[in-house]
Order: structure tokens, then sequence, then C-alpha cells
């Protein structure tokens, strides 16, 4: 029993050590919006022009950087795309993937069908101090209230916007 109990002990350590980790990677690799990022209009590779602060004035929206060359954007951008299809508040940021074309063909083979914002060279990544791919950042209300750097969970994207949002 002794036994058992200093091993549970251990694995509590453990992972209070590795969730400081996490979060002081996160808080070092965060984005920072640039000045009147809200005002800002963007265009969608489908034409349709946008900005940050309209579209996270009634619900919270997650904006993703990605990119089509990640590894990590692999395994999390069809969670995005989930909760895309599912009514999620979402928007794209493909980030050095190519040129319009080249990411439509790129989401048409992988099946996906995201809201993107093609960066084909990386000026609004720059713009936002984007450093690693994925980063997810929500924004509620015009304003940045969380983000988060590599793989994250379609329960975690999901937990984050509810946490914005209440």
């Amino acid at each position: 029993m002794a036994k058992l109990r200093r091993w549970g002990r251990e694995l509590l350590i453990l992972l209070l050590i590795v969730l400081a980790v996490v979060m002081a990677m996160d808080w070092l690799r965060a984005p920072q919006a640039p000045a009147a990022f809200d005002a800002q209009a963007l265009t969608t590779l489908s034409g349709e022009r946008v900005s940050l602060a309209q579209l996270s004035r009634d619900k919270p929206l997650l904006v993703y950087f990605w990119a089509s060359w990640c590894g990590v954007c692999r395994f999390t951008t069809p969670y995005v795309a989930r909760l895309a299809e599912e009514g999620g508040n979402v928007l794209t940021v493909a980030l050095r993937s190519g040129d319009d074309l080249q990411v439509e063909q790129w989401l048409a083979r992988k099946r996906l069908t995201l809201p993107v914002i093609n960066d084909p060279h990386g000026e609004l990544s720059a713009q936002w101090q984007v450093g690693v791919t994925p980063t997810l950042v929500v924004i509620s209300q015009g304003k940045v209230v969380q983000s988060t750097t590599g793989w994250t969970s379609y329960w975690g994207m999901k937990l984050r916007l509810w946490w914005a949002g209440r």
C-alpha cells in the first residue's frame, strides 16, 4: 500500500511538472496581436471579406494558424475542420502553404472544408509573431483571450471556446 501511494504521489508530481512546462512554453511562444488587428479586413479563399472583431462579436472565435507542410498540423487540422463543420466559430490562416490554388488543392486532397485566409508569404503570421505551427488563438469580442501552440485535441479546442464564452 505504501508503495502504491508513493507511485501515486510521484505520478502527480510528474503531471504537475509537465503541466508547468506546457504552460511556460505557451507563455513563451504566445503570439502577439498587432495593433488594430480587430479592424483589419481579411479575405478568405472563397472571397468573403471578414474582420476578427466582426467574427468574435457574438461568440468566441478560434483562429488557427497552420501550414500544409507542418507535421503536427496533420493531426490538429481535422479537429479544427470538425469543429467548423459542427458550426464552431473558426477562421484559419494557411501559413506559407503556397498560392490560393495550391491551398485549395491541398484541402480538397485531405477532404477538408475550412474558412481559410491564405498567408503565402507569412506576412499576416509575422504581424502576429507566430513562430510555431500550429498556433491557436481564441478571440472574444475583438480581444485575444487565450492562445496555445502545438497539438491540441478537439475537446481542448471546444473547452477553450466554451471557457472564453462563459
